[in-house]
């Protein structure tokens, strides 16, 4: 396993689950790609998550895959960190992914665990076990309502006890299991997964949020982020209004048309967010209008 030091925890931070820009015949736009990771670098981001749900990855190639971490590890400045998902309906696909992360610069991975069916816990430990052999620290995903696979609290202390795991992406919105995970796994990292539960687990010693918001509107999400993990009272006190603020589109994180929405807060606010590859289709008009109206009052706000 990778040691890393209390200094090098490249998967800690605001790491934004990128979105994926595509051109008029939906092939990648690799310069709007590029583009993208240096301005949430410029806007206080510590890192992107190519080759999520968020960026499409289900819908892609393996060249596109690849270009896809190749281009944001390119497009990084010094300190802003890759940490590419390696999810893939095998151990074997997955540790490839992984493989290749490594070699293309990565600092970790992202990865789920078997989805291709209701793997028991045996079947997913050795998933882990097989995808660490990379060598890469790896941040477990825990998103049931889409794998039907739970890491539970005492799943993930297993796994992190044999050392296969640094981090989850908690995504279930029950802020509970952040307190019974530090019971059971002492000094395994919880990275935010939801949006819309930000400040109860970053009251909740989260380390990291994994993040869908920023990338319409990185500087204030960021700032949001600072105030909600600082454990100053007085930071929380500020963070409250601005969490009540924004929570309208926190919540679109955990939709199904989470990538639509995103996109759309994206081409509001003057980013290049655009269309999906199928099968998602646009959203429909009020749920278009809706996000429209809040991120134009938000942007009228002075918050970006």
């Amino acid at each position: 396993m990778v040691q890393q030091t209390v200094e090098s925890k490249p998967w800690r931070g605001v790491q934004v689950a990128a979105a994926l820009p595509f051109t008029d015949d939906l092939t990648i736009d690799v310069d709007a790609y590029a583009e993208h990771v240096r301005f949430l670098a410029d806007n206080g981001c510590d890192g992107i998550c190519p080759n999520g749900s968020l960026g499409e990855y289900q819908t892609l190639t393996d060249e596109e895959r690849a270009l896809v971490v190749a281009t944001a590890i390119e497009a990084a400045p010094e300190g802003f960190s890759v940490m590419p998902g390696v999810g893939a309906y095998g151990a074997l696909q997955s540790r490839r992914w992984a493989e290749h992360a490594a070699e293309a610069g990565a600092g970790s991975v992202l990865l789920l665990p078997p989805n291709t069916y209701r793997a028991d816990e045996a079947t997913v430990v050795e998933h882990y076990r097989e995808v660490a052999k990379a060598g890469l620290p790896i941040v477990a995903y825990n998103n049931p309502y889409d794998t039907k696979v739970d890491l539970t609290p005492p799943l993930l202390a297993r796994l992190f006890g044999e050392g296969l795991i640094v981090g989850v992406k908690e995504f279930t919105g029950d802020v509970r299991r952040a307190y019974r995970i530090a019971e059971l796994a002492p000094g395994l990292d919880v990275i935010i997964g939801t949006d819309d539960v930000l400040l109860e687990l970053g009251i909740a010693g989260a380390v990291g949020w994994i993040a869908g918001l920023p990338n319409a509107m990185p500087a204030i999400s960021v700032e949001l982020y600072r105030l909600a993990t600082s454990g100053r009272p007085d930071d929380l006190a500020e963070a409250l209004p601005l969490y009540r603020d924004l929570h309208a589109l926190l919540r679109w994180d955990a939709t199904t048309e989470f990538v639509q929405a995103i996109k759309l807060m994206m081409d509001v606010a003057g980013r290049k967010g655009g269309a999906c590859r199928p099968p998602r289709l646009a959203l429909p008009d009020d749920s278009a209008k809706e996000i429209t109206g809040e991120v134009e009052r938000l942007l009228a706000k002075g918050l970006r």
